[in-house]
């Protein structure tokens, strides 16, 4: 008879197979993000077919979304045209925020968020750029995408339909509890860190957002903060605390980002943003901070800062 003490480590072999493998996974993550970026490789045949086989080996549409976040990166910190997380204004904040305004309240959003989020985006966009009709990555025919994109949107639909096939086909031969265990458990650790990281990256007291009137690429490479994740820095490539880098020069490989933070630091000086708060407590007060974007009237009508007085 087993004794409780080794029940009880036996419990927790799973749920730590499940993080470590989601970690890796994120890692694997960043590499196909780089081939987004064309930063992978000199070719970018190359790029887009490992792009492709790593994103829908984690049911992420490679070319759909790698044209969605081309627009971030061209759009970053601009209120009408930024794609993702982009903040609402205080005209926008729906009545029930006032009831999520609390500790628990964040607790279930920040929980709901980080399971839910990712899938959410890709299929109804939420928390992305506002369209006049219906924007899905899945769908060719979605405002996100010119006509000349439209082709590979269905080349990343046959990617994510041949890995749920892949799936079943695994389902079969070792059991759903396999498939559970080995694959969904970690995708949710992967995608609740793909969110956190992005969220964390782009929300912050002191990152302003701009209209039209005083936007420029610049200013919205610079309104995104560098992190830092401890050991993780490493398994996520860097991608944690070398984003402000990466906005600058998104071909460049993750493995040269960290030499080129160091340099640009002192060039950038005050507009370089780091906050090495402990990710647990930065992700609550970002959430409790950063509700909505208002004008910063007592200098110029164009800038928005995060406010949360409801």
């Amino acid at each position: 008879m087993k004794n409780p003490r080794s029940r009880l480590e036996t419990s927790k072999k799973p749920s730590r197979h499940i993080v470590s493998i989601g970690c890796i996974l994120t890692g694997v993550w960043v590499i196909a993000h780089e081939c987004g970026h064309h930063a992978f490789s000199d070719y970018q045949w190359l790029d887009d077919t490992v792009g492709l086989v790593l994103h829908s080996a984690l049911l992420v549409p490679y070319f759909s979304w790698k044209y969605s976040h081309r627009r971030h990166h061209s759009n970053t910190g601009s209120i009408e045209h930024d794609e993702v997380f982009v903040p609402k204004l205080k005209s926008g904040v729906r009545s029930f925020a006032t009831y999520l305004n609390n500790p628990p309240g964040r607790i279930l959003t920040l929980l709901v968020t980080l399971t839910l989020g990712w899938p959410l985006y890709l299929t109804f966009n939420v928390s992305g750029r506002y369209y006049d009709r219906f924007a899905c990555h899945f769908d060719p025919n979605s405002p996100i995408y010119s006509n000349r994109e439209r082709a590979q949107i269905f080349i990343s639909d046959a990617g994510i339909l041949t890995m749920f096939y892949i799936l079943f086909r695994l389902a079969m031969a070792k059991g759903v509890t396999w498939v559970l265990t080995m694959y969904a458990g970690p995708l949710l650790i992967v995608n609740g860190f793909l969110v956190l990281i992005t969220f964390l990256q782009h929300t912050h007291p002191s990152l302003p957002h701009y209209d039209s009137t005083e936007w420029d690429w610049l200013r919205g490479a610079l309104a995104t903060i560098d992190r830092d994740y401890g050991i993780l820095n490493k398994v996520f490539h860097n991608i944690t605390d070398t984003h402000v880098t990466h906005h600058l020069f998104s071909t460049m490989p993750h493995y040269h980002a960290m030499e080129a933070t160091k340099a640009i630091k002192p060039i950038l000086g005050d507009y370089y943003q780091f906050d090495g708060t402990s990710i647990f407590k930065a992700m609550y007060r970002e959430t409790k901070e950063c509700i909505y974007v208002d004008k910063d009237e007592e200098v110029k009508d164009g800038v928005y800062w995060y406010r949360n007085k409801i």
